[in-house]
């Protein structure tokens, strides 16, 4: 890969494994800002080895370009200290397994009864290969574009005008916005009723508590406070969800778990893909990881296998105990709610848990969304412009304390349609044409290592996934009279 750079590299201050860069008093730095920046640049040693870029000035031929190894693409920088504040791998994975596990795994058992566990299981190995695919082209379209623009925190909205144009800018908005907001109330409505049920206050005192003590942690907290707080609750996360399997588990039928419908498979899609939904906090991982690729792959893989592993034990739990579910036609029974009237020790552990995966979820989409809102509004950020987080939080407030029923329509309508825009259509659509496109190849010099094999055949096959989907619940929701 060949990056213009017109600047005379000082051999000195080159080690033998090649320059990390940094920015005196910028946040950021790509390879193609050199030429606007370098009156701050500064070279740093390092001990290992990185991944190797062609560089050459512009007094060098391509043959006589020099090669220079990154291990990221720029620096968090301190503006106070001026030090460098790199963000964590292990806050990263607990920020996107926190994500992922949300309210969509209360409802995976619901949707995934008439199809049972073996053909469920199935779905969901898919829908995470799928999912995981997704948000590495979201992170590679990231990263080229924060390259081209010169700035972090690059939304998929600057990512969609780059790529996609005005038409993909709106997609982007309305997708997102309808998303986020919908699982934001969906989050505050359910931890409202939890805390009720165990504080004995109000509806509207424990949803405005919720909000504001989980939205002050993302307003006010540091990146290492807010990766410390969701490593103890997805570490919450395990040990209730480990207690309640040992409880539910002792009465598990094994023989129930080989039940396999896979008719019933396509219905369960839009729920279970909705429960792998963490896309959202992929450019926050982008910019805190300082645009190191190797490290927010393993973040994205890791971060949702986790889910991945939680979701296929729940799901056996909760199908293996309930043995005697009642289809109906005109409504679906719980298999969660049958087993927290039988069982009487499982109800509060059911309720630790669902709080613990509520609040790790809220707070990356509030992370995200409030990302998402400062880039689209152009917005100042900081801890003294509240205007983002105060869009994010008050409207899903608000929305939570109204009649839920009508709310958990528009939900299933989000869930089904807009995910799988947003963060299966979408995302192939932009790496097809930030990879392809000869403008796109033309307006920067840096091109990135792709991060999802199989070129523009693993492309179509996302999209046609994504499509397929919508298609089938479009055709099943209004094909009939």
């Amino acid at each position: 890969m060949s990056v213009s750079v017109p600047l005379q590299t000082p051999t000195s201050l080159i080690s033998r494994t090649g320059p990390k860069l940094c920015f005196h008093n910028q946040k950021y730095l790509c390879p193609t800002s050199l030429k606007r920046k370098r009156n701050h640049l500064r070279y740093d040693r390092i001990p290992t080895p990185l991944r190797t870029f062609k560089c050459s000035s512009q007094r060098q031929s391509a043959d006589q370009a020099q090669e220079y190894e990154f291990e990221r693409l720029f620096s968090n920088l301190n503006q106070a200290t001026l030090k460098r504040e790199p963000g964590s791998l292990s806050s990263a994975i607990f920020l996107v397994a926190g994500t992922t596990v949300g309210a969509g795994i209360l409802a995976i058992p619901a949707v995934t009864q008439e199809s049972g566990f073996l053909a469920s299981a199935v779905a969901c190995i898919l829908c995470w290969i799928f999912m995981v695919a997704t948000g590495l082209l979201i992170a590679e379209v990231n990263v080229n574009t924060m390259c081209e623009l010169g700035s972090g925190g690059v939304s998929l909205v600057s990512m969609a005008r780059r790529t996609l144009g005005s038409v993909g800018v709106q997609i982007a908005c309305w997708s997102y916005i309808s998303i986020h907001y919908a699982l934001l109330v969906a989050y505050v409505a359910r931890s409202s009723d939890i805390l009720t049920n165990y504080l004995g206050i109000p509806l509207w005192e424990s949803a405005t508590l919720f909000s504001l003590v989980l939205g002050g942690i993302c307003y006010f907290g540091s990146q290492r406070f807010i990766g410390a707080i969701n490593g103890i609750l997805v570490l919450g996360i395990i040990a209730s969800f480990a207690a309640l399997v040992a409880v539910a588990s002792g009465g598990l039928e094994w023989d129930s778990l080989l039940k396999a419908n896979f008719e019933a498979v396509p219905m369960s899609i839009p729920i279970i893909a909705l429960s792998f939904v963490y896309q959202n906090v992929v450019p926050v991982l982008c910019t805190n990881l300082e645009g190191n690729m190797s490290k927010v792959r393993t973040a994205i893989v890791l971060g949702t296998a986790i889910p991945l592993g939680l979701f296929l034990v729940w799901n056996a739990v909760i199908l293996g105990s309930i043995t005697n579910l009642e289809m109906g036609t005109d409504k679906m029974i719980d298999p969660l709610q049958q087993l927290r009237s039988s069982n009487g020790v499982v109800g509060p552990i059911i309720e630790v848990f669902s709080l613990f995966a509520i609040a790790t979820s809220y707070i990356g989409f509030v992370l995200g969304l409030s990302d998402f809102l400062a880039d689209l509004l152009k917005l100042p950020t900081g801890k003294n412009r509240p205007q983002p987080y105060l869009l994010t939080l008050i409207p899903p407030l608000g929305l939570a304390l109204l009649d839920p029923e009508i709310f958990f329509k528009a939900l299933d309508f989000a869930g089904t349609y807009g995910v799988l825009v947003l963060f299966g259509i979408l995302p192939a659509a932009m790496s097809w044409l930030d990879r392809y496109s000869n403008s796109s190849n033309s307006s920067t010099s840096l091109k990135l290592p792709e991060l999802v094999p199989g070129g523009r055949l693993t492309l179509t096959l996302v999209m046609g996934c994504a499509g397929g989907v919508i298609l089938t619940e479009v055709l099943k929701n209004f094909g009939h009279p």
